[in-house]
């Protein structure tokens, strides 16, 4: 394999361009070897991009990328990245939201098509109607959501500090918390907070880890702690699960993504029980090497996120697709609604 010009050759007369194919699940054909890591590098700096990725990335695109981490912590990294051009490696609605923030760079995404159900759970339309209902309601986002939504949210918030926003806010005022069903009776339940009406969102994913999995788990690996993302529809059976005595409640952690690295760190198991998307396996392993850290469900896998592949983030940086636009007017509105989550504190840990 060797570089001529401007084209990585792996045969004579093939570029790795050729060998990208599209397909209904997405750009496939190329593979992410070192050769193809060099290119990607070397594209990144031809176009003065930096590239981020989610936690939910394949291996290979997270260990490409010069920042990994959750889509709140990484639309802040982009809006103080010098560089002209931010390549999202996620889905859409965290392109638009690092488009929010940054609205004077070019922000792309490797592929348009990656979307998201928690986020396509509730539309505008429908936000607008609810908020019909209770117009003195303070509407309380998920940073999952789209740009459109967060145009018509007071606060937005994060799996981290859900509960810190809902706190901040009058009593007395009714609370709209919108899309994810298992976070909002989390925050719900910890809150005691009566005067919540929660939208019945959820991630496909994360919903299909179930709470019979999470026991069979427990009952099997009773010396492991539990990591639990407040999306999962087993999130209440964690907690049954220490209320019960039936698992020790010091190993029982309902966290957000950014909250799962810094636990590893401090984690005292040997093993680690993980109820989240398969992806965050990697960088929890590369944060705490020594501990087996085991998915409660290993075919959690997020189609739309692998829709990131080794050839879409090659096709992206060659082509300078697929860019993120937002209207100004929305972006501004969805900024105010993230801005006044950040003053309210605790902004890490975005999902």
């Amino acid at each position: 394999m060797a570089t001529m010009g401007a084209k990585l050759v792996t045969a004579p007369g093939t570029t790795l361009m050729e060998q990208v194919t599209d397909g209904p699940s997405g750009f496939t054909g190329v593979e992410g070897t070192s050769g193809w890591a060099q290119e990607i590098k070397r594209l990144a700096r031809m176009r003065n991009a930096t590239i981020l990725a989610h936690n939910y990335q394949l291996p290979e695109i997270q260990d490409v990328a010069d920042h990994v981490g959750d889509s709140l912590a990484l639309s802040r990294i982009a809006a103080e990245a010098s560089e002209d051009t931010i390549v999202f490696c996620g889905v859409h609605f965290m392109a638009e939201t690092a488009k929010i923030l940054s609205p004077g760079k070019t922000v792309l995404i490797p592929d348009q098509r990656a979307g998201c159900s928690l986020a396509d759970s509730i539309s505008a339309d429908e936000l607008r109607a609810w908020k019909a209902e209770f117009p003195n309601a303070v509407v309380v986002s998920y940073v999952n959501t789209t740009a459109a939504v967060k145009a018509l949210t007071d606060i937005c918030c994060t799996s981290s500090n859900a509960v810190d926003v809902v706190a901040s806010i009058d009593p007395d005022r009714e609370v709209l918390f919108l899309p994810d069903q298992f976070l909002g009776a989390h925050v719900k339940r910890v809150t005691g907070r009566e005067n919540m009406h929660i939208w019945a969102g959820e991630c496909h994913v994360h919903a299909g880890i179930n709470g019979d999995e999470l026991q069979d788990q427990a009952r099997t690996h009773p010396d492991a702690e539990l990591f639990v993302h407040p999306e999962c529809g087993c999130a209440t059976s964690a907690l049954y699960l220490a209320g019960e005595g039936a698992f020790p409640a010091e190993r029982v952690h309902i966290l957000s993504t950014g909250g799962m690295i810094d636990a590893a760190k401090a984690a005292t198991s040997n093993q680690v029980l993980v109820a989240t998307e398969i992806g965050m396996l990697h960088q929890l392993r590369k944060a705490a090497p020594g501990i087996d850290f085991q998915a409660v469900n290993d075919r959690a896998s997020c189609k739309y996120m692998k829709m990131i592949t080794p050839a879409a983030l090659l096709r992206c940086l060659v082509e300078g697709r697929d860019e993120v636009h937002v209207d100004p007017e929305t972006a501004a509105r969805g900024r105010g609604s993230v801005q006044r989550m950040i003053e309210i504190g605790n902004p890490g840990g975005g999902e």
